[in-house]
């Protein structure tokens, strides 16, 4: 089977900008999150559920563009492809991390100066692969399973929930689809109602495995049941709504405080069980206005991974300069803040242009 067989089908554009728009949030989240003391007061209270909604466009936009194609499609060549897509970026992501590496030494982790290089270079090059690493190798010492890059737990859950369903799923009808998916939902609302939020998964242990495993499950395989049974319409200023929406549910403050968790974990299944899918419905409704509307959602989306990729490796420098300076307020540390997140967006341009498009081109001829 040749590429040509596999003709790229189209985006939806809507859907590549709030991709962006939410991977903007994450940027603000891990930049406010060094001027928080917990879960309780972070600034961005809830823009960890943009993983969630990642996982859930992923689901749509994997059900979308391959669910037609097995008869002419194997396992191995859907693996090649999403190798393609998402492994060039993991491994500049994991460089970024290790050239950063010593020079984020601080208060907060004191015993980078310590780390033998062998030992970064082998986090490093484990990191490559987006296996996780054990608690043996945290040699940051914030208990991560990518020390390099905190945020590849998630792609390693993106792996996951990939494999699940060529192995597997694909092949579910949409009976049994909505069945793993209820059943995921209910796993999810337990998860969210008894903690008070989904936050965790990039430890190597029980707790948050457990947790990376129930956060990828509903919101990915919804997304999949989602591209399968709903047919857009069309919507006019779907990208001003949804990007609203996005906006409202990752800025909202946490609820209940520490007196009443399940507030907060009701609210975080809504938004992950109803209301993400609603936006993601609402996005493939919808139609780009203007061609500067379809140029916007087109950059959004097409630096909305690298910026992913690229931008933790920054806010390491960020927060150790937080945390070597205590009782930072918000109004100092927001000139540092936004530098980082401009030099994130600008950084995750040069990556994608210079870097991930033409590796991934490269591999695409290599990989056949």
């Amino acid at each position: 089977m040749n590429n040509n067989e596999l003709v790229t089908k189209p985006h939806y554009p809507i859907l590549d900008g709030l991709r962006g728009v939410a991977a903007i949030i994450v940027v603000t989240f891990h930049l406010a999150e060094p001027l928080s003391t917990s879960n309780l007061d972070k600034l961005v209270n809830h823009g960890y559920l943009a993983v969630d909604f990642f996982f859930l466009l992923s689901g749509f936009v994997i059900g979308y563009a391959y669910d037609d194609r097995w008869n002419k499609m194997t396992a191995g060549s859907f693996f090649k492809r999403r190798i393609e897509r998402l492994q060039p970026m993991v491994v500049l992501g994991m460089t970024l991390g290790a050239i950063g590496f010593y020079f984020t030494d601080s208060t907060l982790w004191p015993l980078i100066h310590t780390v033998p290089v062998w030992k970064m270079l082998l986090v490093m090059l484990i990191g490559y692969t987006i296996l996780p690493v054990p608690l043996s190798l945290d040699i940051r010492g914030w208990e991560e399973m990518h020390p390099m890059n905190s945020v590849g737990w998630s792609l390693l859950f993106e792996y996951i929930a990939n494999i699940l369903y060529a192995v597997w799923i694909r092949k579910f009808s949409k009976t049994a689809l909505s069945i793993l998916v209820g059943v995921a939902a209910i796993a999810l609302a337990h998860l969210a109602i008894t903690n008070g939020d989904v936050s965790g998964g990039w430890t190597l242990n029980v707790q948050h495995m457990r947790i990376g495993f129930t956060r990828v499950l509903y919101p990915f395989f919804a997304g999949l049941l989602l591209s399968r049974v709903v047919k857009p319409t069309r919507i006019k200023h779907a990208f001003l709504w949804c990007s609203l929406l996005v906006a409202i549910v990752l800025y909202m403050p946490r609820l209940g405080g520490a007196e009443h968790l399940w507030m907060n974990g009701i609210y975080e299944s809504v938004c992950i069980i109803i209301v993400f899918p609603l936006i993601v419905y609402l996005g493939a409704s919808g139609v780009t206005q203007t061609q500067r509307e379809n140029r916007i959602c087109k950059f959004l989306g097409d630096i909305s991974y690298p910026l992913y990729l690229v931008h933790y490796p920054l806010v390491y420098f960020y927060v150790a300069g937080i945390s070597n300076h205590k009782g930072v307020t918000m109004v100092q540390a927001l000139p540092y803040a936004l530098l980082i997140l401009i030099s994130s967006i600008i950084l995750a341009y040069a990556a994608l242009k210079w870097y991930d498009e033409p590796v991934r081109k490269w591999l695409r001829k290599k990989l056949g």
